[in-house]
């Protein structure tokens, strides 16, 4: 393979540090990892969809607060003269009702590889419902912003929550579902050691040699 095509763009690489410094709401770290990633080509749309998805794995408190400083960033950038690209809007109107349902039920298949069941859906339908409306259904139908894009700032999100350790690793094997390749999401992880701290950093890490030690056998 390409020695290009074996690296995350710049623009990936930028979208971690954002998704990870929002989930824990560190608002110093978030400002300036949005400055940067808008430097490095991110749209206002790239950041703005990450920050929005973030409600599905942190909270609507911490979603709220990092699109705040979102626009208090671009505005600020603004006032400096800089005019970051606005992005785009999904292509498509998002479905609803049992249309909404159906795919997210279709995308959730995808991305895992399997249909999802499990005793916890059985003792909470509801949950399973939401996961497939809301999550990948309302936001992975939202295809202004790429799948992988979306999975690499899941694991980024979940590599920063202490306790989400078996949902990063089901996201570690998401992300390359996408077809980003193992060399890639170790990519990710020395991003987010490097960038983020070495806690987030060790729980990535491990979280991939798990997903990647059935193909060492």
């Amino acid at each position: 393979m390409n020695t290009a095509q074996e690296q995350l763009s710049a623009t990936q690489q930028a979208l971690m540090p954002i998704a990870a410094f929002a989930a824990v709401g560190d608002m110093a770290r978030l400002n300036r990892a949005l400055d940067q990633g808008l430097d490095a080509g991110l749209s206002i749309s790239d950041a703005r969809e990450v920050l929005v998805q973030l409600y599905a794995y942190a909270g609507f408190p911490r979603s709220l607060n990092a699109l705040t400083e979102l626009m208090k960033v671009v505005d600020e950038r603004r006032q400096r003269g800089i005019r970051d690209a606005p992005g785009r809007e999904p292509s498509h109107v998002i479905p609803k009702g049992d249309a909404l349902r159906a795919a997210g039920q279709a995308n959730q298949t995808r991305l895992v590889g399997q249909t999802v069941a499990g005793p916890v859906f059985e003792f909470a339908p509801a949950i399973g419902e939401y996961l497939q409306s809301h999550l990948f259904g309302a936001i992975f139908e939202r295809d202004n912003l790429d799948w992988q894009s979306r999975e690499l700032a899941t694991v980024a999100m979940l590599s920063a929550l202490p306790g989400a350790e078996a949902q990063l690793q089901s996201h570690m094997a998401m992300s390359m579902n996408t077809g980003l390749t193992a060399r890639q999401m170790q990519q990710a992880v020395e991003m987010l050691d490097e960038r983020v701290g070495a806690d987030s950093g060790q729980r990535a890490r491990e979280a991939l040699a798990r997903v990647l030690a059935p193909a060492s056998k």
